[in-house]
């Protein structure tokens, strides 16, 4: 972000924050109205202003700090995590607020018309109101501070069966763990890491696939958890891809040379891990003497860089071969693979994380990472052809899972 994009973005954040602060406040004056004592109620405003005018000016140097720094560290986390919730917290009772006055104004409207403006009064907030407002914003708050502290570690598998009539005999029932975005740099309890990575050898898959971001940005991020996810085995072998974030164009470097090589021992990674890393290139797995095909592309990504080859990662295969491709971010799926000539029958991604946030039930899904991904979680199905978006094992940026927890998927092909 350029420097005149950078501080319109934070006036932005500032004026956004104030409008809240200033607009959440009017429940703080409702329920204190009442109030004998003038100085219990001006020092109550006066805690708050300065309570939450300091956290919009903490929020709005932290953006700043990585604008700066080019790169979102722990402690700029903590801070993301403070505004998101206060944010979200804010916006509910804010609703509730903003509707009840567009009724105040309609009455006073419909008073003005009625009686003229000399008897037109505008009717004072509601007191019964502002306490469910703020008693409803609790359910935010809380959700936010349990996804802060424990719902990120809240590993849940999803599975899924799928069905193909060409499929080779022997791998009906083949089943398949896929995690994604690890994010290693983000993560400082490494139990409950353990934790996840133990559920995932649990499903005792018969392949093993990672699908991109094994870390935030810098390579050596994943070391302290080497040998927790190197103990993930599979019998037909375990294979990795890479994501937008393990090219290191997030970091900082102090020379090209620099970017390089964090590049080159980011690749030593996956070999130490046991992880064979597919680069634009196919392999195939066999089973009592048919084999199924696996493609692997590095990151291609609308709005993200686009590296990934998938017509030199297809070399060598051909369209009645059973394929199954992994590539990071789904909008590849939508631009390039759905519709490939050289059809490709399942697609395993991951990438969006669900955003962290929303609502996963039988009846709603949602998440705001939906208005810039149609396909954001799970799977989907267009012509024979399969996606399937891992909602993510880490998290970035904002270090929660609100709704959206992380993922183990296990998919079983059959045949029809």
């Amino acid at each position: 972000m350029n420097q005149i994009g950078g501080l319109i973005f934070l006036i932005a954040v500032f004026l956004f924050s104030t409008f809240l602060n200033w607009y959440v406040f009017q429940s703080l004056k409702t329920l204190i109205a009442d109030l004998e004592s003038i100085k219990v109620r001006n020092f109550s405003f006066t805690v708050y202003w300065v309570v939450f005018t300091g956290i919009t000016f903490w929020v709005v140097f932290t953006f700043y700090s990585i604008f700066k720094a080019g790169e979102i560290s722990t402690e700029h986390q903590q801070v993301l995590n403070v505004f998101l919730t206060l944010i979200v917290t804010q916006l509910v009772c804010v609703i509730f607020l903003f509707g009840e006055d567009i009724v105040r104004n309609f009455q006073a409207g419909l008073s003005y018309i009625l009686n003229g403006k000399e008897a037109t009064t505008f009717p004072s907030r509601v007191k019964w109101l502002s306490i469910v407002a703020l008693t409803v914003s609790l359910v935010p708050l809380t959700s936010f501070v349990y996804g802060i502290t424990k719902g990120k570690y809240n590993f849940t598998v999803h599975k899924e069966t799928l069905y193909f009539d060409d499929l080779p005999e022997a791998f009906d029932g083949f089943t398949i763990t896929q995690i994604s975005d690890i994010h290693a740099g983000s993560f400082k309890n490494y139990e409950a890491v353990r934790k996840g990575v133990d559920l995932a050898m649990a499903q005792n898959s018969d392949l093993f696939v990672f699908t991109g971001d094994l870390v935030n940005h810098y390579a050596e991020e994943i070391e302290p958890m080497l040998s927790i996810f190197k103990e993930i085995k599979a019998p037909y072998g375990q294979f990795s891809i890479i994501g937008n974030h393990d090219y290191g164009d997030y970091g900082s470097w102090d020379s090209p040379e620099e970017k390089v090589a964090n590049f080159k021992k980011f690749k030593d990674q996956h070999k130490r891990l046991g992880y064979r890393l597919l680069l634009d290139e196919n392999v195939k797995i066999q089973k009592d003497g048919q084999e199924i095909t696996l493609v692997g592309v590095e990151n291609w990504g609308v709005g993200f860089q686009s590296k990934g080859d998938l017509e030199k990662a297809l070399e060598g295969t051909s369209k009645e071969e059973f394929k199954v491709l992994l590539s990071h971010d789904p909008s590849h799926w939508d631009r390039e693979v759905k519709r490939n000539s050289n059809k490709i029958h399942l697609t395993l991604s991951g990438h969006t994380h669900g955003m962290q946030f929303g609502i996963e039930t039988p009846i709603l899904k949602w998440s705001p990472v939906q208005y810039r991904y149609p396909n954001w979680a799970g799977l989907v199905e267009e012509s024979g052809r399969y996606l399937y978006v891992n909602r993510g094992f880490g998290f970035h940026a904002f270090s929660g899972r609100v709704g959206i927890w992380p993922e183990i998927t296990v998919i079983e092909l059959r045949k029809k």
